[in-house]
């Protein structure tokens, strides 16, 4: 079945780091938009990066271009999300999303908590 599991999350002070990763299974990763999506309390869930197969395509929210970098593993499955400079308004639950090139799929992870605060 498909999983999608992310990792990485937690507490940390303003300006710091924090790298999540996203371990995909079931179904063809490498043929598949990955992209992380955040969601903080009260909010819209907001979509902050895209990467498409093959690493040539990525884009990024207004909020966090020159801070956070998309990356992907096709050997591995797996998609991460270096994110710099965190800052209070980072604060949110962090989810990986996986869009097939072929077919009607849509997978979502549990989510990982990110906290950025002193």
């Amino acid at each position: 079945q498909v999983q999608l599991v992310e990792s990485g999350g937690g507490l940390v002070q303003p300006g710091g780091s924090l790298k999540l990763s996203c371990a995909a299974s079931g179904f063809t990763f490498s043929r598949s938009f990955m992209r992380w999506y955040r969601q903080a309390p009260g909010k819209e869930r907001e979509q902050v990066a895209t990467i498409n197969s093959a690493s040539n395509y990525v884009r990024y929210a207004d909020s966090v271009k020159g801070r956070f970098t998309i990356s992907r593993d096709n050997a591995k499955a797996t998609v991460y999300l270096q994110m710099n400079g965190l800052k209070p308004d980072d604060t949110a639950m962090y989810y990986c999303n996986a869009v097939p090139l072929e077919g009607s799929g849509d997978y979502w992870g549990q989510g990982t908590q990110v906290t950025v605060s002193s």
